[in-house]
């Protein structure tokens, strides 16, 4: 059996009106310290968040969830975070905010494959 670490994750939300409170999963993001992993992988259900509110602006949610996963993958695409490291650009990204793309609570786990865990999430509460 291969050896399993700890990691982090947690679900981008689409927030189109706060004052409602509705949202629409979006992506997920993972962490793993002990193999220095940072990812997200996004999808965004256009039609969900449509029927939440028709207006949504859905080029600046798609440029949102993009610029996520650039801070991920690091070098230029992450722009100012280019030089941190995996664990400060996870947490850069899951700090509270009042944007439409929000992350939500941080959850743990135990994986052997932090990439595949990513995958896996995303299947299992995006899709």
């Amino acid at each position: 059996m291969s050896e399993r670490h700890v990691f982090e994750y947690a679900l981008l939300r689409v927030v189109p009106r706060v004052e409602r409170g509705e949202r629409v999963n979006a992506g997920v993001l993972v962490y793993c310290r002990a193999k220095a992993y940072v990812g997200a992988r996004t999808h965004l259900d256009e039609a969900r968040l449509l029927a939440l509110d028709p207006d949504v602006d859905l080029a600046g949610v798609r440029a949102a969830l993009r610029a996520v996963e650039g801070v991920c993958t690091g070098g230029a695409a992450a722009g100012q975070a280019s030089g941190d490291d995996p664990g400060r650009r996870f947490r850069w990204l899951i700090a509270p905010r009042s944007t439409i793309v929000q992350p939500g609570p941080v959850h743990t786990g135990l994986t052997a494959d932090p990439a595949a865990e990513t995958e896996r999430l995303l299947d299992l509460l995006v899709r």
